[in-house]
């Protein structure tokens, strides 16, 4: 089985970068599964059933999410009756709408999804170890490949995890600082790692966000209002990961990045 991630979608021009470049990718790449973090993809901040509907219409199978999961208030109409869109899971348990994994059945295999976010330098939430814990052991029995979208700031948090995981999950992937990595790799039981995936958007803003406003607050320590950078080029970042069906293994990790610097060659 081929999984194609796609990093935070930001914004309108995130948007728009997915509707543009996710179906080239699908045709060259072929992938049986596309899962992307959507968690910026409304004004920067959240989701909306409208972009969501996009995004899946776009290409996309699941949609996850992270730290600015509420930030879009419309979000807790919809996300308890639809299975494509899960938040972090160890968010307040039974205190919060949503689920925090899904189940997909890809071809007559069934592939879990979870979402589970950090506590290093991150807003509080549970133990994403102990919650990740129980979860997996439930989905172990249900299927055979597991895919964990790891939303976190600290790249040891991260590496933790898909250590601590290591030959239970199929793959550990990371997101929420905008900036793919080059750590791309099969840890020896069999789980594909990356710290993180990078995002999709703004390539001339400062991880999406207009340049000014952003070196303002470094400069002076002011308040200042963020706000999605609509002009300038665009980027996407993603990770193709190919896995047995069977033993849920990675058995192939690959880096894709998408923008002026990196063109893709179908």
């Amino acid at each position: 089985m081929r999984i194609l991630f796609i990093g935070d979608v930001m914004g309108e021009p995130g948007q728009d970068m997915f509707v543009e470049t996710v179906p080239v990718l699908k045709r060259s790449l072929h992938p049986q599964l596309t899962i992307a973090n959507g968690e910026n993809a409304t004004r920067g901040r959240g989701i909306n059933e409208t972009v969501y509907k996009k995004l899946l219409k776009a290409g996309a199978d699941v949609i996850t999410m992270g730290n600015h999961t509420w930030d879009n208030r419309e979000i807790q109409d919809f996300i308890s009756s639809t299975k494509k869109l899960i938040r972090p899971a160890n968010f307040s348990a039974g205190q919060v709408p949503g689920m925090g994994h899904t189940i997909v059945n890809v071809n007559g295999v069934k592939v879990g999804v979870l979402n589970i976010q950090g506590r290093v330098f991150m807003n509080p939430s549970d133990d994403p170890f102990a919650v990740a814990e129980g979860l997996i052991s439930k989905l172990e029995k249900e299927v055979n490949v597991i895919f964990v979208d790891f939303h976190g700031e600290a790249t040891s948090e991260k590496e933790a995890f898909a250590w601590n995981f290591d030959g239970r999950v199929s793959a550990v992937i990371g997101t929420h600082t905008h900036v793919q990595t080059n750590d791309a790799r099969i840890l020896p039981g069999g789980t594909a790692f990356l710290s993180d995936v990078g995002f999709t958007g703004p390539y001339d803003g400062i991880l999406g966000m207009r340049r000014n406003s952003v070196i303002s607050r470094f400069k002076n320590q002011m308040p200042t209002r963020f706000e999605v950078e609509t002009d300038g080029q665009q980027a996407l970042g993603a990770i193709m990961i190919d896995v047995d069906d069977r033993t849920g293994r990675a058995k192939k990790i690959k880096n894709i990045r998408v923008d002026p610097d990196h063109p893709y060659m179908e």
